[in-house]
Order: C-alpha cells, then structure tokens, then sequence
C-alpha cells in the first residue's frame, strides 16, 4: 500500500518504530500539530511485531508531567495502565567511597552505617524570601547536615516512603517535585492507544528497504506488508539498529566509552517480599566494584539491574554481583543481559529524517536521560516542523529543511555533550580506589576538557546559572550542586566570606526547614497508600472544593 495524499492535502510524517520513544513522539505530535481528525498533520507509525521494546522498567525526569498533561493523558489512568510509581530523586550509595570491610549488602533506605550516601532531590534548594543558601551552607551555617538534607525537606520526605503529594492534590501538581517509575512495556501500550484515539494511523509491518533520492534524501520506505511508504519527514525510532539514520543515511556514531565505561547491564524483575511492602518514591542506585545496580519500586514488584564496563568485569560476575545485591528474592530468577555503547549520532536531523530515541543516542539509565532526550525531541520536532507555505519548489523544500536540520543538530548536539560532563561528574569525583574502575574513573585523562574547566571554577565560586545556557541543558545548575556536594567536593568560599552578610537569615531558613519537616512527614500519605488510592479512585478533590467548583 502507497501513502498517497490528495492535491494540497496535510504534510505527512512517517514514525517508523513503536516503543515508548515512537509512541511518545506519535501522541505528542499528534496533540501538537493535529491529525486528520483535527485538520493538521498526516501522521502514521509502522511497527514490527518481530521486534521487541528494549525497556526493563524505566525512570523518568519531571518533565515528563508537562509532556503527559500536554498530550492529553490523565495522571490517574498512566499512572493504573503503566504501573507507575513516583519518584522524588535518586538515592546514590556508595558513591563517594568505598564500603566499610565490615558493611554488609544493604538494600535499605536513607543512612546505614558503613555505607556512604546521598541524595539528588528533584526539589530545587529551598527559599522564599531570604538569601540563596548554597554559599551559606558552604560556609557552615547549616552546621554539619548534608547539602541535599539541609536545603530541601524532600529527602526526609522520600527516606520516610512519603508520596509527594496526596490523592486530593491536582493531577501533576503536588507539593514537592516528581517524576515516576513505571513499566516501559505497559506505558508503550497507553502510548498507542492515546496515539490512536488523536488519529495516528497505525500500521504494523517490515521496513525491508529504504530508498534514497538522488540528493540523498529518503525517497520512500519498502514494506514486507504494505509496499512502499512515502513522506514529508521520516522519522527513526528503530531503536539500536538505527535502520534509516544509521544504515541507509550512514550518519556516523559518536562514542564515549572513553570518557562514561559501562556498556552492559543485566536486569531481573523481583517480587515484594510482602504485598505492603513500602515502596521507595527514589530510584536506589548502588555502587559496585565495575558498576552500579538501579532498584526501582512499582506497584506489585521492583526492578533491579546491575549496569556495567565489560572491561572491568565479566558477564558471569556482573550476574553474581546482582544477585548478591538482591539476595533470595533472586533465586531460581533468570536475568536479561543488555549491551550497548554510550554515545550519539552526529547529526540527529538529516535531509528529512530525524532519529530519536536510541537510533539517535544512548547512555546508561543513570538520571534517567532516555526518555527525556525522546520527550525534548520530540517537542523541538514539534516546535521546528516543516510546513512551508504552498508552492515550494523541491530546491526551496530542501534549504529550508536543511537549515532547520542545522539548527535541530546545534540544539541536540550541545544537549548530548552536556548530559556526558553531568554523567561523568558522578564518577570522577569518587574516593574509590579499591577496584580499577573506580580508579579509572577518577582519572582525569577520562574528563572532558568542559567539564575540568568547571570543575577548576567551582574549586572557589559554585555552579550558577551563567555557567549554563538553558537550551543546551537537560540538569540545571541545582542538580550539578546535589551531585557535587553529595560527592563531597569542596569549593572553598572563605576568601569571599566577608560578602556574604545575611548569616543570620540564612540560619533562620535552614533552622526552618528542620522545623517544618515533621509536619510535611504527617501531612503526607505513606507512597503505597497513595498509589493504590489513586490505582482505586484516581485524583479527587475534597468535598468542600468539589462543592465550591459546582457553584
């Protein structure tokens, strides 16, 4: 079958790959830029059914609420038909050193004895009318407490298995910053039946072929099923193998496992130990001797995996650390192994395709940079759509396509680059020296030039905003200082100290935040009852707002 179009009919798209990253960009371009239904865009997925979705539970940044609210999609029903979960940071164990000789395997929450930890809360550091407290906490007003403790409440929220807001709350508003945890599989599912209902047409089929023009653009896609398909843009969702960026468009792929090692995983699904098992609202990453493990906490079971460098470690060792790190819930339970190579295209826009998702890019789930790349590419797709006016000639199509693809790769580029110094921040300023990764790691021949110039600016100033530009970033500078001062590096402010004048507020703004802790523990639900309350009821207001909302 041949997609064919009426004179002066809608620009097409053509997503080839389902997923969430196919799924995703389907939903939202069709919200965005409107379907057939609506007037707009003619878009249409083609998926393989001999091709599985590579997810094994997934975490997310809390720009996924703005996407998913943008879409269209009840909080409650992703949240029921995803078995999702919520998620307030990540929780980082062994990070900064090694373990006592003596600690024993930990899976618990907040602080265990022989274990370093901290926490990367997704709530900005606190404050309302005082100074920013980042130079003041440096400078010791906030005493001996832990960066991350003593700036926001929302650690001792999370340590305490506290949801971040409660079911009377509105749907993706809540008194502290979230995300959420949620299976991949089931949310690629929602996805497409969001897709669908907006006016995606869905085609399941085999891309045998793509065909190139004689400018080097797709032409069309050959089909197993439907012969060929044609369109105005393609875009690659296919995953690892890349099939239009990579192999058909032969854009080069940029590697960093010079810089970021781990290039395998191996997951395994594990049940509760008890049904009311309390359920983290942070993803627990722990720090091994060639890697780290991710435990995640859903509904009706948790997610573990052990991500790793192939060239520290072996397969059969990576599954032993796992299971050891699981203990008997691991029993009798076969793992997943995963391989990949950190990096990223080139180019991410070529002639009329653009890839997203992992044909475009991968790096390890730390931070949970996958689905945000794919949520970011997708509303920039949106943002830079090619309509043109009518009448373009093929040679005017193609420059206004090609700058938009140079402004796309400028933006994408720079926001990849970015992510790689954030990653590589984690590891470098680790006191690990009991195995060669973690002395690899520490190593600044595996720095990026960018990043050791920040990292020589901080030594006496903290991150701040001109540090960054905005469009390049996916971590604003809170997240560097959580991770910096989590890490435990020092940035030495006392040739400055005399400007800092408002001492005394800031120790007001800190004592406040101790205080007002206890009352946030007591106001908010435990995180199982709130999501099997909102699984049962969904998101309600409570009977005096229902009423006043009648009137």
């Amino acid at each position: 079958m041949r997609m064919t179009v009426a004179e002066g009919a809608r620009r097409r798209i053509l997503i080839v790959g389902g997923g969430t990253a196919g799924w995703l960009t389907a939903a939202y371009l069709a919200k965005t830029l409107g379907t057939g239904l609506s007037g707009g865009t003619d878009i249409t997925l083609i998926e393989s059914t001999d091709i599985g979705i590579i997810g094994v539970g997934e975490g997310t940044f809390p720009t996924i609420r703005s996407t998913l609210a943008a879409i269209g999609i009840d909080e409650a029903r992703f949240l029921r038909e995803s078995s999702a979960t919520f998620k307030q940071g990540v929780h980082f164990v062994d990070w900064a050193e090694a373990p006592a000789p003596d600690a024993a395997p930990t899976q618990a929450l907040g602080a265990v004895p022989g274990h370093s930890h901290y926490f990367h809360p997704f709530n900005f550091p606190h404050q309302v009318k005082g100074p920013e407290l980042l130079p003041y906490w440096l400078l010791g007003a906030a005493g001996d407490l832990p960066f991350a403790e003593a700036v926001t409440l929302q650690k001792a929220v999370a340590d305490a298995c506290r949801g971040p807001k409660r079911a009377i709350d509105p749907p993706y508003h809540a008194p502290l910053n979230y995300a959420y945890h949620f299976d991949a599989n089931r949310l690629a599912v929602l996805l497409r039946t969001v897709a669908v209902e907006l006016g995606v047409h869905h085609l399941v089929g085999t891309v045998d072929g793509v065909v190139l023009d004689g400018s080097g653009a797709v032409a069309r896609l050959d089909t197993r099923e439907h012969g060929g398909l044609t369109a105005d843009l393609y875009i690659d969702c296919t995953g690892f193998r890349a099939q239009i960026i990579g192999q058909a468009l032969k854009v080069p792929f940029k590697p960093w496992g010079d810089v970021l090692f781990n290039d395998r995983a191996v997951a395994l699904q594990v049940p509760y130990d008890r049904p009311d098992a309390p359920i983290p609202s942070y993803t627990v990453a722990t720090a091994h001797e060639a890697g780290w493990t991710w435990d995640i906490g859903l509904n009706d079971r948790r997610g573990t995996g052990y991500v790793y460098s192939s060239r520290h470690t072996d397969d059969a060792r990576a599954e032993e650390v796992l299971r050891r790190y699981i203990g008997p819930m691991a029993a009798g339970r076969d793992v997943r192994l995963l391989k990949f190579e950190s990096g990223c295209r080139n180019r991410h826009w070529v002639g009329n395709c653009v890839a997203v998702g992992l044909s475009g890019g991968f790096f390890e789930p730390l931070e949970s940079t996958g689905i945000m790349l794919i949520e970011v590419a997708a509303h920039m797709i949106a943002q830079f759509f090619p309509w043109g006016p009518s009448g373009l000639d093929s040679a005017q199509t193609a420059a206004a396509m090609a700058a938009t693809a140079r402004t796309y790769n400028a933006l994408m580029g720079a926001r990849y680059d970015r992510i790689v110094d954030f990653l590589k921040l984690h590891y470098c300023l680790t006191r690990r020296t009991d195995s060669a990764y973690w002395r690899d790691n520490a190593d600044p021949a595996t720095v990026p030039d960018s990043l050791r110039d920040r990292l020589a600016l901080w030594a006496h100033r903290p991150p701040g905003r001109f540090d960054f530009v905005a469009d390049h970033e996916t971590f604003l500078p809170a997240s560097y200082q959580y991770v910096l001062y989590g890490m435990g590096f020092k940035t030495d402010l006392e040739p400055a100290r005399a400007l800092y004048r408002r001492m005394e507020e800031a120790r007001h703004e800190f004592q406040g935040l101790r205080t007002v802790t206890p009352q946030a523990l007591s106001s908010l639900p435990s995180h199982r009852d709130l999501v099997e309350e909102v699984y049962r009821n969904g998101f309600r207001p409570p009977p005096a707002a229902q009423a006043g909302s009648r009137r």
